[in-house]
């Protein structure tokens, strides 16, 4: 767009864009002049501000944001300057006395969610209770009041607004909860623990309202034990504890993990019926290395750098002992901790305390349960069997260690079980002479044989190998691209007709998943055994409906609690994770092989518990670790499984409103 200058003027010759006069070019190249003029004037007048507003705001040239950034953040860092080397213990004054259930009336009834029914009261117990006009004039089963919840759950718009839903109705009536999670596992599991749980660890400090765990800094060591009598329900029977090291896939999140074990435990509750009363999620906070969280404001845990591996391990042997001098019954499930420290703590600990690790060995014990129906289905036989596992991390070196377990209890020497196994790491497949400081873990399965030769991708590896079976834990997704899924195809295809490719992709949560089941049946035309850490639907294609299988830890951790707990068990061995394994492979119904199913169905997940459970307590006395008295297994081993079923379902959880 063309622009003019104007100009007021007292002569009486007025040049604008439409006038016409005889002296026009002179008027134009006059204007023009004239514009030149008051630009240049413009200009200098512009830069000579400047310069005075430079001189007189010396702060206009500074980045004001990046020193406010600096201070914001040096206020939040309230332990700066501080040198702590050693902690003082908590001293409490007086014991919580806690209202009896019996003694309760009214809100003491109402604002307790492990009493508290709802509209299931009866008219009896309204009038013993004073619960009269406090609720609704109307009285309801349990199933009126799922349904109420099931309407409200599937009216939110996001899985983390379920979860908070749930979480109000846990707050207020524990037996409703657990009748929801129960009744309706498929559509309820996936949000109280994987995929949703990744999510709201991630927010935990901002979606945080009440408190649900115990929460134990490095800064209270000397006072574990008076913070594990501070909690409310008396002994406790299975307790998860995490550092938040390395949760799920999304490494380091401090404090925010807690809401793992507050998730695994609801799970305790509803697949194996452990009375939510006698569960302890614990968190311990050693500092974090996330950043994000250290930036925060409102993140709820220290906010330093996390204390030193040697530091941790002093922390975790107080924690250990003052658990078991406090709850000596109770069972100690170890979740989330970074690699190292994981195995270590197995290792440390496992022979002295009741204790086991899921992510090691729960998750070895459900990936081998459902190998051992792959292996049936796959048509490969197993001196055939040759497995590449991509991740090496604690899940991952614990799988392969329970698959090799499953080869020598069928008459192969360790070695040649363990020549069965390749390992891959982001530096390519895991050998002895690769260059690199191999982590303790790795070790075990490190090769030899491979004269010289580095595979630094996993394709080359397949090429190298040419597996019967894929394994993912990576934590990252996509690393099974369609030229991997379709190259361990071709290795199978290659033995002979009618073979079939297992392909477990286990990382959770679904983002993090190595490749999708659609992805999976189309790179292997519908021939693959597939199994996933988070649940995928149904894929139908070409009028053929394939059905994914969940290897979820759920199969056989709750039943593996359960199991120690009720027979008393001394520890927990390795046969006893191994049984719980076999037991789980056991558990399909006819419907379940017929359909070329691996795992139960999810709505099954409470008859596989008590199978897991009962197997797993038959192993506990076959070590010679269960504590339960002599008469009592006489009794068992006269009568069998039908009484200790019986046994076992007579001391699970089972809410009726």
């Amino acid at each position: 767009m063309a622009s003019y200058a104007f100009s007021t003027s007292s002569g009486s010759e007025l040049s604008t864009p439409r006038s016409s006069s005889p002296h026009s070019s002179a008027s134009v190249a006059s204007a023009r002049s004239s514009h030149s003029s008051t630009f240049s004037a413009a200009k200098c007048m512009s830069v000579s501000s400047v310069r005075r507003t430079s001189a007189s705001n010396p702060m206009s040239s500074v980045d004001l944001s990046t020193i406010e950034e600096a201070l914001k953040m040096a206020n939040l860092d309230t332990l700066k300057g501080y040198c702590q080397t050693t902690y003082s213990e908590v001293h409490q004054e007086t014991t919580t006395e806690y209202i009896s259930q019996e003694e309760a009336r009214g809100y003491q009834v109402l604002n307790q969610p492990h009493w508290n029914k709802g509209t299931s009261f009866t008219p009896e117990e309204r009038v013993a209770k004073n619960l009269t006009g406090l609720i609704p004039h109307v009285m309801e089963d349990s199933e009126k009041q799922v349904e109420r919840a099931l309407k409200m759950i599937r009216t939110r718009q996001t899985d983390i607004d379920r979860y908070l839903y749930l979480s109000t109705i846990k707050s207020q009536n524990v037996d409703l909860f657990y009748r929801l999670l129960m009744d309706h596992a498929k559509e309820m599991m996936p949000l109280v623990y994987t995929p949703t749980i990744g999510d709201v660890c991630l927010q935990y400090s901002t979606l945080y309202t009440r408190p649900e765990a115990l929460y134990i800094s490095i800064k209270q060591r000397k006072s574990i034990r008076t913070i594990l009598r501070n909690w409310p329900y008396p002994q406790p029977e299975i307790c998860v504890v995490t550092d938040g090291s390395r949760i799920l896939g999304l490494g380091d999140l401090g404090v925010n993990g807690v809401g793992i074990p507050i998730g695994k435990l609801a799970l305790y509750t509803a697949a194996a019926g452990i009375h939510p009363d006698k569960t302890l999620p614990i968190v311990l906070d050693c500092g974090t290395a996330n950043e994000t969280n250290l930036k925060d404001p409102l993140y709820l845990g220290l906010r330093q750098k996390r204390i030193s591996v040697a530091e941790q391990q002093e922390f975790m042997d107080e924690f250990m002992e003052a658990a078991a001098e406090v709850f000596p019954e109770m069972v100690v499930q170890f979740e989330d901790f970074e690699s190292e420290k994981a195995f270590n703590y197995l290792d440390r600990y496992r022979d002295q305390y009741k204790c086991f690790n899921d992510d090691i060995q729960g998750t070895g014990a459900v990936v081998l349960g459902g190998y051992i129906g792959a292996v049936n289905l796959s048509n490969v036989p197993i001196e055939e069997q040759r497995l590449v596992f991509m991740g090496a991390g604690s899940a991952g070196v614990g799988v392969a260690k329970q698959l090799v377990e499953y080869y020598t209890k069928r008459g192969l020497s360790e070695q040649q079980a363990k020549d069965k196994f390749w390992l891959v790491d982001t530096k390519g497949l895991v050998t002895k002479d690769r260059g690199d400081k191999l982590a303790e873990h790795k070790k075990y399965f490190a090769r030899t044989d491979n004269n010289g030769h580095q595979f630094r991708t996993l394709e080359e590896v397949i090429e190298y190998v040419k597996p019967s079976a894929l394994v993912g834990l990576t934590a990252t997704h996509g690393v099974f691209t369609e030229s991997v899924v379709r190259a361990l195809k071709a290795s199978v295809d290659a033995g002979g007709l009618g073979r079939r490719p297992i392909l477990f992709p286990l990382s959770n949560p679904l983002t993090k998943a190595e490749c999708t089941f659609k992805e999976a049946v189309d790179w292997t035309e519908g021939t693959v055994l597939f199994a996933s850490g988070s649940p995928f639907s149904s894929y139908t294609t070409n009028g053929v409906t394939y059905h994914p299988n969940q290897g979820n830890n759920v199969y056989v951790f709750p039943g593996i609690g359960l199991g120690a707990i009720l027979a008393k068990a001394s520890r927990v061995t390795d046969d006893m994770i191994y049984t719980s394994a076999a037991a789980l492979a056991n558990s399909l119904n006819a419907d379940e092989v017929k359909q070329g199913l691996i795992y139960p169905r999810i709505d099954r997940v409470r008859e596989a518990s008590v199978i897991v459970a009962r197997e797993v307590m038959k192993s506990a006395r076959r070590e010679g670790v269960s504590t339960l008295p002599e008469e009592q297994w006489l009794e068992w081993e006269e009568w069998g499984d039908v009484a200790l079923d019986r046994y076992i379902k007579q001391h699970i959880y089972d809410p009726m409103l």
